[in-house]
């Protein structure tokens, strides 16, 4: 991980040191919020990552969708414009 991707992980280590024991396993979504922002700063770095885990977070509501929503991952499958949320084989 990046220097500053470690910077722009911090407050999402906070949250989940302070907060997440109090504020309950609610999270519409696979894997949790924070969760996905480490995964998605560790794998794109500050500025993308720290997008995806923006995005993520605003998504996260009520109203929202839910489920399984893994970090796109970087790669030819991703940049050939495949669907990056479908890791299993479809042939079978």
């Amino acid at each position: 991980m990046s220097p500053l991707a470690h910077i722009v992980a911090l407050p999402v280590r906070a949250y989940r040191l302070l907060f997440s024991p109090w504020v309950g396993h609610g999270c519409r979504y696979q894997p949790t919020c924070s969760a996905y922002a480490l995964d998605a700063l560790e794998r794109h770095g500050a500025i993308r990552g720290g997008w995806l885990a923006l995005r993520r977070i605003l998504r996260c509501h009520p109203w929202g969708a839910s489920g399984y929503d893994p970090v796109p991952g970087a790669g030819p499958a991703h940049d050939a414009g495949q669907n990056p949320r479908c890791d299993h084989d479809h042939h079978g």
